[in-house]
């Protein structure tokens, strides 16, 4: 993307720009590997749901995946019934089950509680599964990982193991990694649940390898290549994976604005007219977004603050090849994921408007107008 071309363009910020061209380059690779392994492939919309985004993933992928009634009843309005949803979520509502039974292809239960409860009912109209927890940890942050201590995602394989309730099973669900950069726990994890899927191969059609993997920046790819080609020959079922961040993580684009600057305790303070909460997971988990202007060899330093009352509301402090003056455009990059789904208008600063660059031309989807933010907060 022209990030120069996009800043000279925006009369206003805040902006989240959706970089088309990249969403795309990652699909087609994506396809690719779908050919070369005879995987299939959902788009994992919990990670940016935006229409425009959908649209562009429905004609590479094989359907999408998600974790909630209104998801699924998104997916379907895209899809029309021309490829697979799969959902798996611990919160299925009692009075939810009958409409996601009709709109959703796959259901994978996360409990067993969740599958005496409902299966029987959804499998008149739905391909029904199991989350399983194959309890192998792979990251050192608890916030991200499935298999935690006392998880509340997937059946446990020892519990699994002691009941009969594989029996009625078309289909498993594992997801047990977040942003790998390899395919070391995908191959660990699978060497751990052989043995279940030994107990009786021909039962399954579907096995569901979860999201976490980024495709899109994994150099090689044989390793995952030859595990789906090993899957498919030894149990004859069909292998899904359902990447999310690595279709959009990279193709986002948050685009603000200096509005004020001081300087407070010896250290530039520099106020922009986005705020953490517009792209939350800043706050949440203190991660510092990258920044397309960011020189670490710059002579100038500044710290990027939100404009919200917020005291940490603060993205980082950066360095610079030149000072920062107010009207200034700065770019935060590689955010699609888990930023626009998350914003929110605290302090009722208005959410970021939606653009999309395609083909050098940058247009614009959606604007939020104080109508939004006064029928959100009006009673009925």
């Amino acid at each position: 993307m022209d990030v120069q071309f996009i800043k000279n363009s925006l009369a206003s910020t805040p902006a989240f720009v959706v970089d088309a061209e990249e969403v795309i380059e990652t699909l087609t690779r994506l396809a690719g590997l779908r050919n070369t392994s005879g995987c299939k492939v959902l788009y994992s919309i919990k990670a940016l749901p935006f229409s425009t985004v959908l649209e562009l993933a429905k004609p590479w992928i094989d359907g999408f995946s998600v974790s909630s009634l209104f998801e699924a009843r998104l997916a379907g309005e895209i899809l029309a019934g021309e490829g697979s949803i799969h959902l798996t979520t611990p919160g299925i509502r009692p009075d939810e089950m009958e409409e996601l039974s009709r709109l959703c292809t796959h259901i994978s239960f996360n409990s067993l509680s969740q599958h005496q409860r409902f299966a029987e009912a959804a499998k008149a109209q739905t391909s029904v599964g199991l989350r399983l927890n194959p309890g192998l940890s792979f990251l050192d942050d608890d916030r991200f990982d499935p298999c935690r201590p006392h998880s509340k995602l997937g059946v446990g394989m020892e519990a699994l193991s002691q009941t009969s309730g594989l029996e009625p099973i078309a289909g498993l669900h594992i997801h047990n990694i977040f942003s790998a950069l390899d395919f070391a726990p995908l191959i660990q994890t699978i060497e751990k649940l052989r043995p279940h899927l030994d107990i009786k191969p021909t039962q399954l059609d579907w096995l569901n390898l979860g999201g976490g993997y980024l495709f899109n920046q994994i150099e090689d790819l044989s390793p995952f290549i030859e595990l789906v080609r090993m899957l498919k020959d030894d149990f004859a079922i069909d292998v899904y994976i359902e990447p999310g961040k690595a279709v959009v993580g990279q193709a986002g684009y948050l685009v603000t604005t200096v509005i004020d600057s001081f300087s407070s305790d010896g250290k530039h303070i520099v106020i922009l007219d986005t705020s953490v909460n517009h792209h939350p997971e800043v706050f949440e988990y203190q991660r510092q977004p990258a920044l397309h202007e960011h020189d670490p060899q710059g002579h100038y330093s500044a710290v990027l603050a939100g404009s919200t009352c917020l005291a940490g509301d603060i993205f980082g402090e950066y360095r610079f090849n030149h000072a920062l003056n107010i009207g200034d455009k700065l770019v935060f990059k590689h955010v699609g994921a888990y930023s626009l789904i998350k914003a929110n208008r605290f302090n009722g600063y208005n959410l970021p408007d939606i653009y999309c660059w395609q083909e050098r031309q940058i247009k614009k989807l959606k604007h939020y107008t104080y109508q939004d933010y006064r029928r959100q907060w009006l009673a009925d």
